[in-house]
């Protein structure tokens, strides 16, 4: 098969180099790199045949927020579920996916893959830092289908710092609050007539807001990013204008995060606690990537954007995963919290796994922009490849009765888990906008071919004997789209669109089936003066729905990596989004509302291993979707100052799939979280912030996937300052 697609690839890239010879000729344009972004300068979101949604610069500083599953929460079809209260572990999902670690979701930098390995292991364990991004972009439905591997939910395109357009431009910001919170932010940069450049650093940490059981240990993180790009262009007289953009990133974090979560009666009485037996637990990563961007403008009718992409990652998430013998979701949780109470003189055994990964993605791909006046396509190529090298052990250590820890073995490197998830794969795309009168038609058809491989050396603990195997699936899927909006009159455009979505299965699972569906929606929006307003309604159909067994779910070791098909699957609800700003005078009051409802069922009885599934009957709703979501954002704006406040509703969801009533232990209860900024410009250059989230303190659980309850971040009060040049 590689050398069907070394073939395809070539004829592919032939018939792009045909094509754009045939029509090159001088021309003109302005210097931006386009195809990085979803929409561009010259996409009108109004006219997107789906959901669509950008999150704008001055958007992202309202509030500032490094967590962006807080920033997302902005937009109507999208889930988040937290986990540590600083979003170091984005758990995303769209229109009903499932949102463990973001898995049924496209991310994407810079509009380059960003999951450390998106085709052979897409949990992503790593996620671009939201707070150094200048715009983020939100798509769903129809027109997403141009953006896979995973096309059934969405894709977030977060954009990365722009060279700034000005000789030298910069600015600092730094930012102190509770829990040890602070954050340094800066970046300087600048264009000439043929070469810019721009450099931003960006830190921030935290104590923690939780406190360890017999423990002086924190509980807290650093993040480090650095980012740099160079970019040199030709001459605006140029025959063919281009630009070549060098962009290197590095990152790393320490964080001292844990599975390990409280039971439900220390939940109610000391929730901002972790048992002793979690003190070692620290996630310790490192990412770099290097991207290559080239824009090249043939002629008034065509031009060709590329980028070449490398990213590494590395990490080790070192935490507890049984004690007393037992598996955190199967008593060791209990175990851990009876013994920070009592001891009775004994001592208490507890393993640390050392979930050792190395990660790499690298690809190239290229998108030709064709203008045939009523026809705008797009002829698009990604060739891709990326692996997980899990190479994992298990450390020994014992709590006495004074709660001191001492290691009683030392676990070999690889002995726990040795294995390769890989992938390598081709996709192209075309997709034609047709403008005729009122109406836009969208047509879309993209093709993934793509070989999926696991190489495991088996567990080599003692007791075990290694048993190597080699698995492989061959994947090969075409996904067609078709959408349309009707332009009514200035101000009200009515939308619909039908789409295949699709997921491949995981390594390893040879007799796995795809993940497949038939994605509607139908909708309107309204633009008019200070009033703007959307409404969406969406349908997906799955003829089979997979579920990913990891140990971010709570999995036993014995399940983890494991896929279960789940058959028959309908998604449905209600997407609203208005917004209007109040002019009075000096004044200005922007008002916004984001609504999502949600209705989930299993179509077939089913059984599988992965905790929040377990035993399905048919007619069962899905866990962790809440039926309702509700956002209220305020503000009030001067020349100098402004003031914001957004109120955020959560309805209650189950952890478990069922129906009815729900569980007292199988339900996160709903919350209402209320967050608050305020900026002041002293002048042009300077300005001082104040933000508060969680202003009211909820007290609230985020989530039971772990086997125990985890709970939100409190309020958090945080100060800052920027100067700007």
């Amino acid at each position: 098969m590689r050398s069907t697609m070394r073939f395809k690839t070539s004829l592919i890239t032939a018939a792009l180099l045909a094509t754009v010879s045939q029509s090159a000729s001088a021309t003109k344009v302005e210097d931006d790199m386009e195809h990085l972004t979803i929409f561009g300068s010259a996409q009108s979101l109004n006219d997107v045949p789906g959901s669509a949604h950008m999150i704008s610069k001055d958007e992202l500083e309202k509030f500032d927020y490094t967590d962006i599953m807080r920033t997302l929460t902005s937009v109507p079809g999208v889930y988040v579920l937290e986990e540590d209260g600083y979003g170091l572990r984005p758990n995303i999902g769209m229109r009903g996916t499932g949102q463990n670690r973001s898995e049924k979701v496209t991310i994407m930098e810079d509009n380059v893959l960003a999951a450390p390995a998106p085709y052979a292991a897409p949990s992503a364990y790593y996620f671009p830092t939201s707070g150094r991004m200048e715009q983020i972009e939100v798509l769903k439905g129809t027109s997403s289908a141009m953006y896979g591997p995973r096309t059934t939910g969405g894709v977030v395109n977060l954009l990365s710092r722009q060279i700034p357009d000005q000789d030298l431009a910069g600015k600092v910001k730094l930012n102190a609050g509770e829990d040890g919170f602070a954050k340094v932010h800066g970046y300087v940069g600048g264009k000439g007539d043929n070469v810019g450049s721009v450099l931003e650093v960006f830190r921030y940490q935290a104590d923690g807001f939780k406190d360890i059981n017999h423990s002086d240990k924190e509980t807290g993180f650093v993040k480090n990013d650095i980012l740099a790009k160079v970019m040199i262009n030709s001459d605006q007289s140029a025959k063919y204008y281009q630009e070549l953009e060098f962009k290197l990133k590095y990152s790393d974090e320490d964080s001292d995060e844990t599975y390990m979560g409280l039971t439900e009666a220390d939940y109610k009485s000391n929730p901002y606690t972790r048992y002793s037996t979690s003190q070692l637990d620290n996630m310790d990563t490192e990412h770099k990537q290097l991207q290559i961007n080239h824009y090249i403008k043939l002629s008034d009718r065509f031009s060709l954007g590329t980028s070449a992409y490398y990213n590494d990652f590395s990490r080790n998430w070192y935490k507890t995963s049984k004690v007393g013998g037992k598996s955190l979701g199967s008593g060791g949780i209990e175990l851990a919290a009876a013994f920070d109470e009592n001891t009775n003189g004994e001592s208490l055994s507890f393993d640390v796994k050392a979930n050792n990964r190395d990660y790499l993605s690298k690809g190239i791909q290229t998108v030709l922009d064709a203008d045939f006046n009523e026809h705008q396509v797009k002829f698009g190529v990604r060739i891709h490849e990326d692996e997980m090298d899990r190479y994992q052990w298990v450390d020994k250590y014992e709590l006495d009765s004074n709660y001191n820890v001492s290691q009683t073995s030392a676990g070999a490197p690889g002995t726990d888990s040795n294995r390769i998830d890989s992938a390598e794969a081709i996709a192209l795309f075309v997709h034609d906008e047709y403008t005729v009168g009122d109406f836009i038609i969208n047509a879309g058809l993209r093709y993934e071919d793509m070989t999926i491989e696991r190489h495991d050396w088996g567990k080599t603990d003692p007791g075990r004997t290694a048993t190597p195997s080699q698995k492989k699936n061959d994947v090969d899927v075409v996904l067609p789209s078709l959408a349309m909006t009707y332009k009514v009159n200035n101000e009200l455009v009515i939308l619909g669109g039908i789409q295949k979505g699709f997921a491949p299965p995981a390594p390893g699972n040879e007799d796995a089936d795809n993940e497949e569906s038939i994605n509607y929606e139908l909708g309107a929006r309204y633009n008019h003066n200070a009033i703007n307003a959307e409404a969406i309604f969406f349908f997906s159909d799955y003829d089979n729905m997979h579920g990913n067994c990891t140990a971010s779910q709570g999995c036993d070791d014995d399940n983890i990596g494991n896929q279960y098909n789940a058959g028959e699957v309908e998604v449905k609800g209600l997407e609203l989004k208005a917004g209007y700003t109040l002019d009075m005078g000096k004044l200005s009051m922007p008002i916004d509302l984001t609504y999502t409802f949600t209705d989930t069922e299993f179509l077939n009885d089913f059984s599988s291993g992965l905790d929040t599934w377990g035993d399905v009957t048919k007619g069962d709703e899905l866990p962790y979707v809440p039926e309702n979501q509700l956002q209220f954002s305020i503000g009030v704006v001067a020349d100098d100052w402004r003031g914001d406040m957004i109120v955020r509703y959560m309805d209650e969801m189950r952890t478990t799939a069922g129906t009815g009533d729900i569980a007292s232990d199988e339900v996160i209860d709903s919350r209402t979280v209320v967050d608050l900024a305020a900026h002041y410009n002293i002048d042009k250059h300077q300005e001082v912030t104040f933000g508060v989230d969680n202003l009211l303190d909820e007290e609230y659980m985020a989530t039971r996937t772990h086997g125990s309850i985890m709970i939100g971040k409190p309020r958090s009060v945080v100060v800052g300052y920027s100067y700007s040049f």
